[in-house]
């Protein structure tokens, strides 16, 4: 048994192919039986395949929560430090004799081109990043639709 299998099966029971895997000959059964089945069967999947995502997505959640509540700290922290940093660029500008307004203007037009350079190459990178999807989720749901091509295709033999 794969772990999606295992995943299903904690998540909500039986795999609902079990009772045809265990010797239900699908020839013996009506044609409304076997869609009843199906639709049954697909229901169930469509029910699994969103408990998976949404477990999928939570997990992913708390990870990233976590990290960026790191984030933020690290921000407030090292705000702290740009406000000195900047404290000190105008006041060694000032001693080296420049007039403390123009100090902070040379200052501040430095800062401004360095945060313009980096809004270009952040926009670049979030444009690359793309949606976020739950790989484990597309990858079982592209499992299930092979699954009900072979079963739909076991009831046109019949």
């Amino acid at each position: 048994m794969s772990h999606t299998d295992d995943t299903r099966t904690a998540a909500s029971g039986p795999d609902p192919r079990a009772a045809d895997m265990a010797g239900d000959d699908l020839r013996e059964r009506s044609f409304g039986e076997l869609a009843k089945s199906l639709s049954e069967d697909i229901s169930t999947l469509v029910r699994q395949e969103i408990a998976l995502a949404r477990a999928e997505m939570t997990e992913k959640g708390k990870r990233a929560g976590m990290g960026l509540g790191m984030f933020g700290a690290a921000g407030v922290v090292g705000l702290g430090a740009f406000g000195a940093l900047t404290a000190f660029f105008i006041l060694a500008l000032a001693e080296a004799g420049l007039d403390g307004w123009l100090a902070a203007l040379i200052v501040t037009l430095v800062y401004a081109a360095i945060a313009g350079v980096l809004a270009m190459q952040g926009r670049e990178k979030v444009s690359e990043a793309g949606p976020a999807v739950p790989e484990q989720t597309r990858d079982t749901i592209k499992e299930d639709i092979q699954w009900a091509k072979t079963q739909i295709g076991s009831d046109k033999r019949s």
